[in-house]
């Protein structure tokens, strides 16, 4: 699916039973571009991971004063170079492409459904909780979806890095490849209580927003009753419960950046140290200690995914959740009636107003009053009415 393409013929019918299943939903729905993304992702990342390799054979190459394997080595930086700038250029499209698709096709449902239940859906759910689902919370869903991508191809990258350097040079790799499962789940202790805080700042972000939207609804009704004040200062409550929890979520979030600073700082130390104590004795030689720190220093950036999946999923949960809940309603109907199930007919009669539309045409109303119009169209777009007068039948 490319960008072009959208809209989708048709989105698809959704897993509305919680808020991870849709997520899934999402996912495979975009399995063939989840592939491209893992595969560019892939590439780019470990043909970064690659470079400490070449820099570590070109210096070995300079020490040894042997010109041919410095003139490969610098074929084997251009060949990483190119993979680079190819990679990350492909995985950049792909990952806007996926984040785009997936935000749209929940964009799609959620008009599909708000067509579907009609003037119900503000009855069963608050005008301004559909606004946040169909504005910010999609594009948090598409974040997460693109990201498992990158997510994949970055964890991968980091183990493909932790077995060459074992292999490569097995003294200092030991280190490595201890240290860097470490540093990369170091933050899960913290991220049950992040996400805690992120769930309730969406929340109240959410309270927030649909208390602005019902405001700004009914502010002409405000006005006439005295009412504006108050419903401004419950507002302004609001938005400041929003910004103490939003300062609380990402005092924890710069927690858990700052670990993962620091102990990538950490095991950088205790290579270079370990190290220079193997060079000194003679046990390795000083382009494989260069290549071992490149590969820690580089690998950083691969790591870096680990955080931001994690954010992305705490952020994405409860949107998805949201979403969820209002793709999972459904029209109430009466299934008990008497008589038999039938398509009404006819023209459509509105004896409040006395407009008539007649059947087969498509009409047009206009309506100067946005309270009136309000009615009128929850009039003709909720249930049929009774059976009128003969050949005015809804």
């Amino acid at each position: 699916m490319q960008i072009q393409d959208l809209p989708y013929s048709d989105p698809g019918v959704p897993d509305a039973r919680s808020g991870p299943r849709l997520l899934w939903w999402l996912w495979r729905n975009q399995m063939g571009g989840q592939l491209k993304s893992l595969a560019w992702g892939l590439l780019h990342f470990v043909a970064v991971s690659a470079l400490p390799f070449c820099v570590g054979l070109a210096v070995q190459a300079v020490i040894d004063h042997s010109g041919t394997r410095l003139a490969l080595t610098g074929g084997l930086m251009l060949l990483c170079g190119t993979g680079i700038a190819v990679g990350d250029t492909f995985l950049h499209r792909t990952a806007v492409t996926n984040w785009i698709t997936a935000a749209a096709r929940v964009q799609q449902l959620l008009a599909r459904k708000a067509a579907q239940l009609g003037s119900a859906l503000t009855r069963r759910v608050a005008a301004g909780e559909v606004v946040a689902v169909s504005t910010g919370d999609v594009e948090k869903i598409g974040w997460f979806v693109e990201a498992v991508s990158r997510f994949t191809a970055a964890a991968l990258t980091v183990v493909v890095v932790c077995v060459g350097l074992v292999v490569y040079q097995p003294a200092l790799g030991v280190v490595v490849a201890v240290g860097l499962p470490v540093v990369a789940l170091a933050v899960l202790p913290l991220l049950p209580r992040a996400t805690r805080r992120a769930d309730v700042q969406r929340e109240k972000a959410g309270r927030a927003t649909e208390l602005a939207s019902d405001t700004v609804a009914g502010l002409r009704v405000l006005r006439g009753i005295g009412g504006e004040e108050l419903f401004l200062d419950r507002y302004r409550r609001a938005s400041q419960e929003v910004r103490h929890a939003a300062v609380r979520s990402a005092r924890m979030w710069s927690l858990i950046t700052a670990i993962q600073v620091l102990l990538p700082g950490l095991l950088l130390i205790a290579v270079v140290w370990h190290g220079v104590h193997l060079a000194r004795q003679g046990r390795i030689t000083i382009g494989e200690l260069v290549t071992v720190y490149s590969a820690v220093m580089v690998v950083n950036y691969p790591l870096r995914h680990f955080e931001e999946i994690a954010m992305a999923y705490s952020f994405s949960r409860p949107s998805a959740k949201r979403a969820a809940r209002v793709l999972s309603l459904e029209r109430s109907t009466d299934s008990d009636g008497s008589r038999a199930a039938a398509v009404p007919g006819g023209d459509l009669y509105d004896p409040a107003t006395g407009l008539l539309a007649a059947a087969g045409r498509v009409t047009r109303v206009v309506c100067g009053d946005t309270a009136a119009a309000g009615r009128h169209g929850g009039r003709r777009g909720g249930p049929p009415p009774p059976p009128g007068p003969p050949g005015k039948g809804g």
